[in-house]
């Protein structure tokens, strides 16, 4: 009975709540459209995944950002610090720290403005679109339900911050000519070239045509977008930035195996395998493979009407990068001094490195967007010798010719010290000619296209320059074609290098020997 009569009661009060509503339907009506404004300005304050998009739309919104990005002091020089850290997430592959980058440059927030540099905007829209951490799925998929059906709305926030993104670098490319085009794909090229073999693999899917714009897979839903269709336009700038190429696409991957990765071996098989043309142009990609180096040293120096300079935050570890820097001290702080001096730090070359002063240090170190501690670290020598051969100067181009050659400071690389050297040979440098014909007599693994013809024409060049050891090879050279015949049992003289006094009115190619040859004197000029 008791039930029977609470069940009344509930009734009772059901039917007066519906009367009191019908009654009050006007008031209601226009409250709804407050109620409605005021749930979708707090509800994406809780992040993505309770946004108001979400829960009415099939996207999300933009993910919630990392603290570390945000920055929050108002100490001096804030902004720097907050770009620097950020650059340093951005060449570790940090997906929000590049987007972020991206944001920053693109000078979207009025604290930003002094920031606005549309190539770099672009390259970190690029490098945040080519991020795998952006497509690929974090969250497990149901096997119940509607096919690919995320559990979690993190991989829909990621899918809107690259529809965004895509969107963004569109609208920053179709603004730019030729020339800032191409500078934005330098950087991105050279960002991934510092990642090793992940960064030649995300190269490579960019280049081939059967994965999305960006080396996501070809289904994604935002590389599909990207494409356009007769509802929707697309981002044919955007597209555009990074043409298909099986030739490129084949040369990112045999690099990638180059580094000795065991993934990127089983790809460049996979590659050879998918169609029999590419499967041909082995020959002809490892002969380019070696002559190929970054489009930079290391990451361009410019800085913004800001003031903040782009600093290169590649990371330096590895073993041969190591052992590289660690070899430093065998080359004389002279080459460093004579590079700072080159640049302007210094007024003139110093001899040691004590002699650097506090406030010199630290002009250099700001003027590359690195920690102004007042002592050069290792790397920062070898970016003072880059820097200057960068700028032009034939001095450090040939010292980081032979830095290159050797393995001091900088890993080996024969195809970066060809490059170099042939820098340094444009602006007349006896020494980068010889050193040019030491390359292509020996076939130094790296430099391709090996021609013997060339090592005499650089070797005579370099004689009528004056450059003695290359005088006395030429001088070798003849005496071995023209030399008067021996006697029997007479012996050869040995070959060895001498010290050279050219007489008054003679040419190099004139001078003669003033003292007896030393056994050892040879190997200082090969």
């Amino acid at each position: 009975m008791h039930e029977a009569g609470d069940a009344v009661a509930l009734l009772r009060r059901l039917r007066r709540a519906g009367v009191h509503l019908l009654e009050n339907r006007r008031r209601l009506i226009r409250r709804v459209p407050l109620g409605a404004v005021a749930a979708v300005a707090v509800l994406p304050l809780f992040g993505c995944d309770f946004s108001a998009p979400q829960l009415f739309a099939k996207r999300a919104t933009a993910c919630p950002r990392p603290q570390v990005a945000q920055g929050s002091s108002g100490q001096f020089n804030q902004q720097q610090i907050e770009i620097r850290n950020l650059r340093q997430g951005g060449f570790r592959g940090d997906f929000f720290a590049q987007l972020e980058l991206a944001r920053r440059y693109e000078g979207q927030r009025a604290s930003d403005k002094n920031l606005d540099d549309p190539v770099e905007a672009a390259a970190w829209y690029a490098m945040a679109l080519a991020n795998p951490s952006g497509y690929a799925p974090i969250a497990a998929y149901e096997p119940r339900g509607k096919p690919g059906k995320a559990v979690s709305r993190f991989d829909d926030c990621r899918a809107y911050e690259r529809h965004a993104a895509y969107g963004a670098l569109d609208r920053q490319l179709s603004r730019m000519s030729t020339e800032e085009r191409e500078e934005v794909r330098n950087r991105v090229i050279y960002i991934l070239s510092t990642q090793g073999a992940d960064g030649y693999r995300t190269l490579a899917r960019m280049h081939d045509g059967y994965f999305g714009p960006y080396g996501e897979p070809s289904d994604n839903l935002q590389a599909v977008e990207a494409y356009g269709d007769r509802r929707h336009v697309g981002a044919p700038a955007a597209l555009d930035l990074f043409r298909r190429n099986d030739i490129d696409a084949y040369l990112y991957n045999y690099l990638a195996v180059q580094t000795g990765d065991v993934s990127a071996y089983v790809m460049l098989k996979d590659f050879e395998r998918s169609s029999p043309q590419r499967a041909s142009y082995g020959t002809f990609v490892e002969t380019k493979a070696k002559r190929w180096i970054p489009p930079y040293e290391f990451y361009p120096p410019d800085s913004p009407d800001s003031g903040v300079p782009h600093s290169d935050e590649s990371d330096p570890a590895g073993e041969a990068k190591e052992a590289a820097l660690a070899r430093l001290h065998e080359l004389p702080f002279v080459h460093i001094g004579e590079a700072l001096s080159y640049l302007r730090i210094l007024p003139a070359p110093l001899l040691d490195e004590r002699l650097l002063s506090l406030n010199d240090a630290q002009t250099f170190q700001a003027s590359i967007g690195r920690p102004t501690t007042g002592r050069l670290s290792p790397i920062e020598k070898v970016r003072a010798v880059q820097y200057a051969a960068v700028n032009g100067s034939s001095k450090a181009q040939l010292v980081l010719a032979v830095m290159y050659s050797e393995g001091v400071g900088v890993p080996r690389d024969y195809a970066r010290a060809y490059h170099w050297y042939e820098e340094a040979e444009r602006q007349g440098s006896p020494e980068a000619k010889y050193a040019m014909s030491t390359f292509f007599s020996l076939g130094l693994q790296g430099v391709a296209d090996q021609d013997r013809a060339k090592a005499v024409v650089y070797q005579l060049d370099a004689a009528l320059a004056g450059f003695k050891p290359s005088a006395w090879r030429l001088q070798q050279l003849l005496a071995q074609v023209s030399r008067p015949p021996r006697g029997p049992g007479e012996r050869p003289q040995p070959y060895a290098a001498r010290a050279y006094v050219a007489p008054a009115n003679a040419g190099p190619v004139d001078a003669v020997p003033v003292n007896a040859a030393r056994p050892d004197a040879e190997r200082d000029y090969r």
